[in-house]
């Protein structure tokens, strides 16, 4: 017995010891591989596709963030876009430019561009890089705001600088003709300055703008004002040549494997790029991104905004139903942030708000047409002028389809109101006017009772009338009706008498 506790103390230190070595053993496994990912290197890719707005710039900034939490080597914006708000691209620029990672922006895949914003994307980059059969430029600014079609006036400094100029031509008048000629063929072409003050504030902010981020990083900067001003484009061998971009490559791969060893120039001092041997990580759009990029899309936002207009009027028209105006709060609330971060005209957004009032005003105060389609046609207006930036444009489809169905919708109210006023009062005095029904007795001093509308009524009437008869109700005084036989029974009742 003593023998057999013995044995059963030792086999159970032997469990135990046994079970620490395997769990040390765990231990340094789950070490090493900790370490092992520590260790390991990686460069994140973002995906710019499409205009450039809020969602894009909230997605890149935040993706930015996180590959800095993850200490990446190196940030690649993969990117084709047309362009899009000065707002988002300088948010975007400016956190470029304060990272602590470097930022490589590789247009791709070929045929993709980088216009407009997207130039000054590529020169805010530590590393500008294309791939082959793509191209960018076009750079030149659109003014935001205002009201369109409306050409601001000249200053009058430009004016008087005129008018001094033409004095001095007049001067000059005696002058060679051929000295005056080739004068002219000497003198180079005059830069794009702009034809109003604001194109001339908006246009030299834009060249300031994007040569500070050219000299910045070393690149063509002349070429970059050139981008701005006259809308000029390069293919991708044409801007390695011009030194506006640093590599052409023919992937991420190739292009990572092109800047290994480069120096670039951070905020704060130089960094040398190592990027051998990098793990791809692809940080992908998260919900909230998404969702923003679906409700800052002109489109939709405008969808929203009619949706919640038209919820709250049903509303507001048939109180208690209470789904339209929930329905309606919630897409206008969306509609007016998503306007919040677009480039609205605001002269736009208050006629669209002109023709709603006067299409509703057409269906509590009918002028047949006048209030309705006038304001259909100041809501087609405000439509298409309600967004200012050329790539962030309200499809024409969309606003006719929206158009046409407000105006059909119009016309029906229209008709029936034609109809309601040509229909036969059904209620009150108007009513009992040219109803038919029989005399319940010979009418004594032209008075008697008829029997109409199911009830008995007291009558009177210009003429004789007889038990029998029908009679017309031709008008009333106070509860008496005023009545007249039916020319068919006076005329039968006068053939019995003869």
């Amino acid at each position: 017995m003593i023998t057999g506790m013995f044995r059963h103390r030792h086999a159970r230190k032997f469990r135990l010891w046994l079970w620490g070595v395997l769990a040390l053993l765990g231990a340094g496994l789950a070490l090493g591989v900790g370490g092992e990912e520590e260790e390991r290197r990686t460069a994140v890719l973002l995906e710019i596709s499409g205009a450039i707005g809020p969602a894009t710039s909230d997605y890149v900034v935040r993706g930015m963030r996180e590959a800095r939490d993850r200490n990446a080597e190196i940030i690649v914006l993969r990117m084709d876009t047309p362009g899009g708000l000065d707002t988002a691209m300088r948010e975007m620029i400016k956190e470029i430019l304060s990272s602590p990672v470097p930022v490589a922006t590789y247009v791709y895949p070929a045929g993709s561009r980088a216009a407009s914003a997207g130039t000054y994307i590529l020169y805010a980059s530590h590393i500008a890089a294309m791939a082959p059969a793509t191209n960018l430029g076009s750079a030149t600014p659109v003014q935001i705001g205002g009201m369109p079609g409306v050409p601001e006036e000249p200053e009058r400094e430009d004016r008087s600088r005129d008018r001094d100029d033409k004095n001095e031509e007049e001067r000059n008048e005696g002058d060679a003709s051929a000295e005056a000629d080739e004068a002219q063929e000497e003198r180079p072409a005059e830069p794009r300055r702009g034809e109003t003050p604001m194109e001339r504030k908006v246009l030299e902010d834009a060249v300031a703008y994007i040569r500070g981020l050219a000299e910045r990083h070393g690149r063509n900067a002349d070429w970059a004002e050139q981008a701005v001003r006259e809308a000029v484009n390069l293919t991708a061998t044409e801007a390695l040549e011009k030194n506006v971009i640093d590599v052409v490559a023919e992937s991420v791969d190739d292009l990572l494997q092109q800047i290994h060893g480069r120096t670039v120039k951070m905020e704060i001092g130089e960094r040398t790029l190592d990027t051998e041997n990098l793990q791809l990580v692809e940080i992908e759009p998260d919900w909230r991104s998404r969702l923003l990029s679906v409700i800052t899309n002109p489109n939709i936002a405008y969808i929203l905004m009619m949706v919640g207009i038209y919820g709250i009027i049903f509303e507001l028209a048939n109180p208690g139903n209470i789904f339209p105006g929930v329905v309606g709060v919630i897409c206008l609330v969306l509609a007016l942030y998503a306007f919040q971060v677009l480039p609205i005209n605001y002269a736009g957004l208050a006629l669209i708000l002109v023709g709603i009032v006067l299409m509703i005003a057409e269906a509590f105060m009918p002028s047949f047409g006048v209030l309705g389609f006038g304001g259909i046609a100041a809501f087609v207006i405000g439509s298409i002028i309600l967004m200012d930036e050329a790539t962030l444009t309200i499809s024409i489809p969309l606003i006719g389809g929206v158009a046409l169905v407000s105006a059909l919708f119009f016309i029906w109210v229209l008709t029936r109101l034609v109809g309601i006023r040509r229909r036969q009062v059904v209620t009150g005095k108007e009513e009992m006017i040219g109803l038919e029904g029989t005399a319940k007795e010979d009418f004594s001093g032209n008075r008697g009772r008829v029997w109409l509308h199911s009830e008995t009524w007291s009558a009177e009437s210009p003429v004789p009338v007889y038990e029998g008869d029908s009679v017309r109700v031709t008008g009333m005084k106070g509860l008496r009706l005023v009545v007249e036989p039916v020319a068919e029974e006076t005329d039968t009742n006068k053939g019995a008498a003869t």
